[in-house]
């Protein structure tokens, strides 16, 4: 059974005449007669009383002709609602982010872009790492704003946003009070670490190993704010991104005094997948306009 033979019955039953379906689908009169009557040989009954070219749904026509105008209104609505998707005007945006990110940067962005492209809707998915990865890959969403990993072949990347990350101490700790810091005075300071399903791990992970400096965390945190809470408790000191959500009282935020240490947050998606079309133009807006470093 065809799409084209539900669709031939329908008009069939509205004209009752052959004929004038015929021309309406712009078919030969046979032809039509030939998908009605497969169509009925398919179903096992017939559908019309028929009486020369002039023809009648049967009881069996009517049920029939119920169920198949419901499903063809449900695939003409299928059909607008993918059209719509797919419009960079009116599609839909599916974003997964690192939960940090949704204080403030997310909804920035979201807000920003929603002024210029009001009809636009957006899908947003929050979490820690592990579980944002398995969402982008299983192409649950199809762009990711995350902390910046090893490159992947098949990913692509846009830096939107390099965070400058600081030591944190706690208020009362001797080093509070120092205009910066270097790296190495943390040697034997208990130190609050991050568990690998948190996206700044990698970042931090990486910096110390460029630095050759090694440093053993105490505690690992499953994420940022509740290693600034450990911070402030006076269980350890940590590096952090001073960003919305983990400026609490009671810390100190000391600059680094090695340099390259930035927390890159950025746009990721994957080329090997379609992109419909309002993703598209949601990362051409982020190239054109690219949020600067805080």
């Amino acid at each position: 059974m065809e799409l084209t033979q539900l669709e031939y019955f329908i008009t069939v039953a509205k004209l009752q005449h052959m004929t004038k379906a015929a021309k309406a689908l712009n078919l030969t009169q046979p032809a039509l007669s030939h998908a009605i009557s497969k169509l009925e040989e398919e179903l096992g009954l017939p559908l019309f009383d028929r009486g020369g070219r002039n023809i009648r749904l049967n009881r069996y026509g009517v049920q029939f002709a119920k169920r198949v105008e419901g499903a063809l209104r449900s695939i003409e609505g299928g059909i607008q609602e993918i059209r719509e998707w797919s419009d960079p005007d009116t599609g839909l945006i599916s974003i997964s982010y690192l939960n940090i990110l949704g204080v403030d940067l997310v909804p920035n962005l979201v807000q920003e872009y929603m002024q210029e492209h009001p009809k636009v809707r957006f899908e947003l998915f929050q979490g820690n790492l592990g579980d944002l990865d398995e969402h982008f890959e299983l192409g649950s969403s199809d762009l990711m704003i995350t902390s910046r990993e090893s490159p992947v072949m098949k990913h692509e990347w846009l830096t939107i946003q390099k965070v400058p990350l600081y030591i944190v101490v706690p208020a009362r700790h001797p080093f509070a009070r120092q205009s910066s810091l270097s790296l190495t005075k943390l040697s034997g300071e208990p130190f609050v670490g991050l568990k690998k399903n948190c996206g700044l791990k990698a970042t931090i992970t990486a910096r110390f190993e460029n630095t050759g400096f090694q440093l053993a965390s105490t505690y690992d945190a499953e994420d940022l704010v509740t290693v600034a809470g450990f911070i402030r408790a006076g269980l350890g000191v940590s590096v952090l991104p001073q960003t919305p959500g983990l400026m609490l009282e009671g810390l100190a935020w000391i600059p680094i005094a090695e340099e390259g240490w930035e927390w890159e947050i950025g746009l990721k998606w994957r080329k090997d997948r379609y992109l419909p079309a309002a993703a598209k133009a949601f990362i051409d807006c982020m190239e054109q306009q690219q949020v600067h470093p805080v």
